[in-house]
């Protein structure tokens, strides 16, 4: 065990984290997402049990966004004429602004299929139990200057 690191970061999980390069994206992907698929080309890391939310909070701890783009951090877009809420956003959003001095401006939407695009090009993908709809996050990471 380490001090200082959120318990739910596995040594799997830290290993990928240290290893990303700055510009290197991480999908954090609800549990409907299909990650074994969309990540044929990236690290698959099983995180059943445990939600976007909380893993997001912890990952972020020890994280840096990436401060070169506009939108560091992007959501999966809602389809259009699909009526699901996303209240885990604005859960997002306060975790993101607990990180991040851009706040919410740090996020994005990418639409869903370009998202899809997104995810078989990211380093590694995360699949979660989330059962919210539309809580697939992706992340892009930054330089740690400090």
């Amino acid at each position: 065990m380490l001090k200082g690191i959120p318990k739910i970061l596995s040594p799997e999980l830290l290993k990928v984290l240290c290893e990303m390069g700055h510009s290197d994206r991480i999908v954090l992907a609800d549990g409907n997402f299909p990650a074994e698929s969309m990540g044929k080309n990236a690290i698959v890391i099983r995180a059943d049990g445990h939600g976007t939310c909380e893993l997001l909070d912890a990952i972020l701890k020890v994280f840096p966004l990436d401060t070169y783009v506009e939108k560091p951090v992007s959501l999966m877009e809602v389809m259009k004429g699909d009526t699901v809420e996303t209240p885990i956003w604005k859960d997002y959003e306060r975790i993101v602004s607990d990180a991040d001095t851009r706040g919410a401006d740090a996020i994005g939407t990418i639409e869903r299929f370009a998202f899809y695009e997104q995810a078989k090009t990211a380093y590694a993908i995360i699949a979660t139990g989330e059962s919210a709809l539309y809580a697939n996050v992706m992340l892009q990471k930054g330089v740690v200057t400090d």
